[in-house]
């Protein structure tokens, strides 16, 4: 499958990058001056905070704004108008990093169990308003997926490719056993998942049920699977495993 050139960059991928960057000893510490000043710092500032020149500190920091943890423009430090012009100063942006190999989801199943906190409704308990909104925001999603790509009618076969797009990005490494069969070889919710298997493997059966039903795949279904070391769902056809779609599927 070719490439999508508009595709998003992988979160895992920019988190590490960022990583990578703040592996140098100078380049870390300004970094971590400048998140400490809580205010617009000049290259010269954070050059004397790590005891090295201008110019190699310039270095280090267009190297931490082209990352994503700092950004740049040309003011006065402290509102003082000055003669001349103005210094470029260095800020951190809102980036967060965290990496996780394998790759975690908690914040999704966080959000999850807080949306349906808060959307419990009188004749549900709170297992079932879990499962309800893990569902719902599968299908969003699923729905969302569907409107971007218009991919069409979605058989078992081609519907599971679309869907590795989705699996790949929340971390759950799907490997294609068969044309109709994903196996995912990560779970993103370990380890709570091991700590309350029937909640979390049920939001996570729920929630990936729930991105079929949006993005309209046929013939597919998420069915509990557990595999030691592995995600509980595994995704596929309904039917015998050598079932292909119809060639209109394709």
């Amino acid at each position: 499958m070719a490439s999508d050139p508009h595709a998003q960059a992988d979160p895992a991928d920019s988190a590490i990058d960022s990583v990578s960057v703040l592996s140098e000893d100078s380049r870390r510490r300004m970094f971590a001056f400048i998140r400490r000043a809580r205010r617009a710092v000049t290259r010269d500032e954070a050059a004397a905070s790590v005891g090295i020149s201008r110019k190699l500190a310039a270095f280090h920091l267009d190297k931490l704004v082209d990352a994503g943890l700092l950004r740049a423009s040309y003011e006065t430090p402290g509102g003082t108008r000055k003669v001349g012009r103005q210094p470029k100063v260095y800020e951190p942006t809102d980036a967060q990093i965290t990496v996780n190999i394998p790759d975690r989801r908690h914040e999704l199943l966080a959000d999850l169990l807080l949306d349906a906190v808060l959307t419990e409704q009188a004749d549900e308990n709170a297992a079932q308003a879990a499962l309800r909104a893990a569902q719902r925001r599968g299908r969003q999603m699923g729905e969302a997926a569907r409107k971007e790509t218009r991919p069409g009618r979605l058989g078992p076969e081609r519907g599971l490719t679309v869907c590795e797009r989705l699996l790949d990005r929340y971390g759950y490494e799907p490997v294609r056993e068969t044309p109709t069969r994903l196996r995912l070889r990560n779970c993103p919710f370990h380890p709570l998942a091991a700590k309350a298997p029937d909640l979390v493997c049920g939001m996570n059966q729920a929630f990936l049920s729930g991105y079929l039903d949006g993005l309209e795949v046929n013939g597919v279904r998420a069915a509990l699977a557990p595999e030691p070391g592995e995600c509980c769902v595994r995704l596929g056809s309904g039917d015998s495993e050598s079932a292909d779609d119809t060639p209109q599927d394709r």
